[in-house]
């Protein structure tokens, strides 16, 4: 379903290499912006889609191990000897990297192509003849800049495979990606994977905190036109407008997609034997910020079956991926370290009108897949002739850049009884005025089971953690059907809490 690009971008130092950029008078119009990359993307798109020139049969036969063994000398990044805030690094195509995008710089508004050289790459175990690489090209490409120390130029961003691209804030690891679009996903005719075929990086001033890059898109479908404007930090900041064009009609255009994994969590009863690690992912839930005021929270989960949750919406404020739990004692996992894994928050610009939020949970049986996905569907059809322009900024950090004053939902556990048909949820809820409520205040949850039916519920403080917890009894109705449920807690008519939503399928969920 979904394409993974790796959990780690680290690289070892090598030793100092000239990358060369090649003036070209390809583009006679002058200065290049990104109009000039919309009206690309618009005469693309009245063109026959023409699928990318095959790599050698050496290089797509590599296995991971291989691929991964190949590492770039950082001393030959681009803008390394310039004493600019930004460096640039470029991925070695091969193994399921196996397209070639055309790289390019913009100087004073003048265009001039990166070229390849196989020099520029250390290649650990693997044996190739350099003439066989000659004139290869880039799979892709990752920004750095400063984030630790003055010197230290840290990798927060990563343009890799298809439409994929990874950021992060400061001592944060790779985790969830965005895509450029998602077409067709969970459709029973399959889903297709539109990819970035040429990169514009833009020279940044000296004194500059964010880079600038341009990037076409294209695939069968549509083409597109990207302007990113990044800007990294604790939290990075990055801007995104974009320009598509269909070549024929798309069932389903999903705006702003996120990716991310979820093998395991608390809420989970089926787990690996035999695993030390409590919980395995990369996000645990999915947050909405309504504009009626309303925020919801969805904790993520591996469905026993694909399973696709829509959220119907008129220009919401934001929505995106996050690991709420930042605790290290949950995970136990000092390679991967998932208590450091960023959130993806997306707040669309001008209004983005009536459409659904769709979340799709795939089955897994591995933390090597990503199998979740969310992306904005707008209601509007769209059809050939006729551009399609959206804009949104992405916050890539922790969840705390972007979560209400209410309450949130901290842990959902659940638990099967002696009747199969019934089961208990237990959701910690903590912040807000939660906190200073004493034991005794008089909460009530609103509280509802579609396809089910409530038979007990009780609402106590937590006096471990000053939060409140909702316990709950459901008995299920209707067997032919997962079950839905909606919770929050208020006092009186003040709404305390962050609204729970969640999907039980009400088969085996985890692990098998």
């Amino acid at each position: 379903m979904s394409l993974r690009t790796g959990k780690s971008a680290g690289l070892p130092a090598g030793f100092l290499l000239v990358l060369l950029v090649v003036s070209s008078s390809t583009h006679a119009k002058e200065p290049f912006e990104y109009r000039d990359v919309v009206e690309n993307a618009r005469l693309l798109a009245q063109k026959p889609y023409e699928e990318p020139k095959s790599l050698p049969e050496f290089l797509t036969k590599m296995d991971p191990h291989q691929w991964h063994d190949i590492r770039f000398k950082p001393g030959a990044a681009l803008w390394a000897g310039d004493k600019l805030p930004f460096r640039v690094e470029f991925f070695f195509p091969g193994w399921v990297f196996n397209r070639i995008e055309k790289i390019n710089v913009v100087e004073s508004g003048k265009v001039s192509p990166v070229r390849f050289s196989p020099k520029l790459f250390n290649y650990g175990m693997n044996k190739f003849d350099y003439d066989t690489l000659k004139g290869l090209g880039f799979a892709g490409l990752r920004l750095c800049h400063p984030m630790d120390a003055p010197n230290a130029f840290n990798r927060f961003a990563v343009f890799l495979g298809a439409s994929y691209f990874r950021v992060i804030g400061k001592n944060e690891r790779f985790g969830l990606s965005a895509r450029g679009v998602a077409i067709d996903t969970a459709l029973p005719s399959g889903e297709e994977f539109p990819h970035f075929r040429e990169f514009w990086l833009v020279r940044p001033p000296q004194q500059s905190t964010s880079i600038t890059l341009f990037a076409l898109l294209d695939s069968k479908s549509l083409t597109g036109a990207y302007l990113f404007v990044i800007e990294p930090g604790v939290t990075t900041s990055m801007h995104v407008t974009a320009t598509l064009f269909l070549r024929k009609e798309v069932k389903k255009l999903g705006i702003a997609p996120l990716t991310s994994m979820f093998f395991y969590g608390e809420n989970s009863n089926i787990r690996p034997v035999d695993n030390y690690r409590p919980e395995v992912h990369d996000s645990d839930g999915l947050q909405i910020a309504n504009a009626t005021g309303e925020w919801i929270w969805r904790p993520l989960l591996d469905p026993g079956r694909l399973l696709v949750t829509s959220f119907e919406l008129d220009n919401p404020e934001g929505f995106g991926l996050f690991q709420r739990d930042a605790d290290f004692a949950h995970y136990q996992d000092l390679e991967n370290n998932y208590q450091m894994r960023p959130g993806g928050w997306v707040i669309p610009k001008k209004g983005w009108g009536k459409g659904r939020l769709e979340l799709v949970e795939i089955p897994t049986k591995s933390e090597n897949n990503d199998n979740i996905v969310a992306y904005w569907v707008p209601a509007a059809a769209f059809k050939p002739g006729t551009p399609i322009a959206f804009s949104y900024q992405i916050k890539w950090g922790s969840a705390g850049m972007a979560e209400p004053s209410l309450g949130r939902v901290i842990a959902t556990r659940t638990s099967l009884g002696t009747k199969r048909d019934v089961k208990t949820y237990r959701i910690d809820f903590e912040g807000g005025k939660l906190s200073a409520l004493p034991v005794g205040s008089k909460l009530e949850a609103d509280l509802s089971a579609d396809g089910g039916k409530i038979v007990e519920k009780n609402i106590r403080k937590n006096p471990f953690t000053g939060g409140w917890r909702l316990v709950f009894r459901v008995e299920r109705t209707e067997s032919d059907r997962p079950l839905e449920l909606r919770a929050f807690l208020r006092e009186k008519d003040e709404v305390l809490t962050e609204t729970w939503s969640y999907v039980d399928p009400f088969t085996e969920i985890g692990c098998r």
